[in-house]
């Protein structure tokens, strides 16, 4: 397994990060979609989560899972392709953001184009691709690992110890 970088942000206001600016205008566009769809769907009820998910899966975000254990969340992100130098992973209290990006070079594109027969259609395109979790309790940014395995992403991000908060229950009388 490969160490991929981990950015990480302690204060969940603080969006300066350029991973958490992109992140966040995709957002707004899977938002402006879900939309869309409620709209075109005549503004009927009960469809909120099945909307989000369309919108979400046209963005092109890669396939990922969250498990959640005890003391910690496994995110895994389907990145196949990408090497660990070219994936990084933003971590604040609320959130896990990754972001994969290969650079192409033109003139090899080019000439393997020359040798391969014409791509008329292709969702291998994308080189650049981001995919953000919201996390129900809040993790430690200093304890959060990433490693790259076989084109699959692997994060675990340790719940944060002041989110444990135990409420004694009384009995009742």
């Amino acid at each position: 397994m490969a160490s991929v970088k981990i950015q990480r942000v302690e204060n969940p206001e603080d969006r300066s990060l350029a991973a958490l600016q992109r992140i966040d205008a995709i957002y707004q566009d899977i938002r402006r979609r879900a939309f869309e769809l409620y709209a075109e769907r005549g503004f009927a009820e009960g469809y909120d989560f099945e909307d989000w998910m369309t919108a979400e899966r046209e963005s092109c975000s890669p396939a990922a899972e969250l498990a959640e254990r005890d003391r910690d969340y496994v995110l895994c992100v389907a990145l196949p392709g990408f090497e660990p130098a070219q994936i990084s992973v933003t971590a604040t209290p609320k959130e896990l953001v990754v972001h994969a990006s290969a650079k192409s070079e033109a003139g090899a594109r080019e000439q393997s184009a020359k040798q391969e027969p014409k791509v008329l259609w292709s969702e291998f395109e994308s080189e650049d691709v981001y995919r953000r979790v919201e996390l129900t309790d809040p993790i430690d940014v200093t304890k959060v690992s990433a490693n790259l395995s076989n084109g699959l992403l692997r994060i675990v991000a340790e719940k944060s110890a002041k989110s444990a908060v135990s409420i004694p229950i009384a009995a009742a009388a």
